[in-house]
């Protein structure tokens, strides 16, 4: 059977989008997403994004399977080349028809993580909605310390080395070290080292950050199941809150990732997130 599909990317954070909406159930295996996710024997990817019907009063819903086979519960870049591509399918936003306005698009989307709200913008930007942080470590999980405290700054042993860490879930967990220059880290060789780690039961995402000016942080990852990316939606979200508990930034910033800029903004007024980046169409073609 051939499965048509369109190759979108946030920053170059890049994805396989699947029309799903005629099942509920993804229409291929982590198996055969692991397959086109190869860059030198498939499509290539960090991931295979699913549109499938909503549920629970979304207007859709989405199913992500990373470049490993594994299933996390949202992706802040995916979720934006989502709505770009359910808008470029001329996919209507069923459930709210009130929120639409002559230059914006809303959808809700139904993700692992909850309800996600991006918003389409005339200027070709989205801007999300990416909910509140959960902070308790057992809300990340993590068993760096006891489930109803905060991590924040708490020493972890990675490769002969102490690192403070300040950790944060967006719905998916995440592990945030500030350095003095991202440039200099051996992302590929702690990077799994972190997301394996004994402490963090789910495995986890992980952010190394550097502080340019209270309003401007320069952001690498190593993304859980899809390893070093160009950029993490949710993580630049998760980081920003650890700079902001950590005193070093303000709520309102621009995060710089390998792959370009997105502005995050944690309301003082609703305490919620808010991304604006770019989704860009690549191509299309036919599995």
């Amino acid at each position: 059977m051939a499965i048509e599909f369109t190759k979108y990317h946030g920053l170059g954070n890049d994805f396989i989008l699947i029309d799903n909406r005629a099942s509920s159930e993804p229409v291929l295996t982590p198996k055969e997403a692991v397959k086109l996710c190869a860059r030198h024997f498939g499509i290539g990817a960090d991931g295979v994004i699913f549109a499938l019907p909503g549920k629970n009063g979304s207007d859709y819903s989405m199913r992500i399977f990373n470049s490993d086979g594994s299933e996390p519960e949202m992706c802040g870049n995916g979720i934006r080349c989502l709505a770009k591509f359910l808008a470029d399918l001329g996919a209507p936003p069923a459930n709210t028809p009130q929120k639409q306005t002559s230059d914006s698009v809303y959808y809700k989307i139904h993700t692992l993580a909850g309800m996600i709200v991006p918003q389409l913008r005339a200027d070709g930007q989205v801007r999300v909605d990416m909910g509140t942080p959960r902070l308790l470590a057992a809300e990340i999980p993590t068993t760096l310390v006891a489930g109803e405290h905060q991590v924040i700054e708490e020493p972890l042993e990675i490769a002969g080395k102490s690192w403070l860490v300040t950790c944060v879930s967006m719905g998916n967990p995440h592990c945030i070290i500030f350095v003095d220059d991202v440039a200099a880290i051996p992302l590929e060789v702690i990077g799994p080292q972190f997301e394996h780690h004994p402490v963090f039961p789910k495995r986890t995402n992980t952010e190394f950050v550097q502080v340019i000016r209270r309003n401007y942080l320069k952001m690498r990852v190593w993304e859980r199941g899809a390893g070093a990316t160009l950029a993490c939606g949710t993580g630049a979200c998760a980081s920003l809150v650890a700079a902001v508990l950590t005193g070093r930034c303000d709520r309102l910033a621009t995060v710089e990732l390998p792959g370009g800029c997105l502005e995050i903004e944690w309301s003082a007024t609703d305490e919620r997130l808010y991304m604006t980046g770019p989704a860009v169409r690549v191509f299309e073609g036919r599995i």
